[in-house]
C-alpha cells in the first residue's frame, strides 16, 4: 500500500507552485500527481516520499490535507498493459474509484497508482493475478 496526500486547494494562479515550494523546503518528493479542479477548488492528488512531512508543512501553510491509502500496480511499458490491469480488475468486479501514472524510480517501469474502495482485497487479489503491487519503502512508486 502506498500513502497519497491529497491537498485541497484553493483554483487561483501560483497555487501549485506555492504547494511544490512548500515540498521542497520539507524536502519531500512528489513520485506521482494528478490534479482535478472545479472553477473555485480543486483536490491535488500526490504520492510523496515523506506524507507525514508533507502533510505537516502543508498544514502549517494552511492548506487542508488528508491521506488515503492507495495502491500501486507496476505494469510492463507497452500497448495494451494498463487494459490488461483494467480487464483484470473489471472481470474481478472491482470498482476503481480514480487512477493515475507513475513509475517506478529503481526499474523505471510504469505504475499505477489507483484507488478502489477494499484496498487490502484488490492487493491480495492483483497479486493472485501475476500484477506487482509496491509498497512506501519498496521501489517508490
Amino acid at each position: 500500500m502506498l500513502q497519497q496526500l491529497s491537498i485541497y486547494a484553493e483554483n487561483r494562479k501560483g497555487t501549485m507552485q506555492h504547494i511544490t515550494e512548500i515540498l521542497k523546503k520539507a524536502d519531500v518528493n512528489i513520485l506521482g500527481s494528478v490534479t482535478n479542479d472545479s472553477a473555485e477548488y480543486g483536490i491535488i492528488r500526490m504520492v510523496v516520499s515523506e506524507a507525514g512531512r508533507a502533510v505537516e508543512a502543508l498544514t502549517k501553510e494552511g492548506y487542508l490535507c488528508r491521506t488515503t491509502e492507495v495502491i500501486g500496480v507496476q505494469i510492463q511499458d507497452r500497448p495494451g498493459a494498463l487494459d490488461d490491469l483494467l480487464k483484470a480488475l473489471y472481470n474481478s468486479n472491482v470498482d476503481v474509484n480514480y487512477l493515475y501514472l507513475s513509475f517506478d524510480r529503481d526499474s523505471a517501469m510504469p505504475i499505477i497508482v489507483l484507488h478502489t474502495d477494499d484496498i487490502m482485497e484488490v492487493e491480495a487479489c492483483l497479486a493472485a493475478k501475476g500484477f506487482s503491487c509496491k509498497d512506501g519503502a519498496a521501489g517508490q512508486a
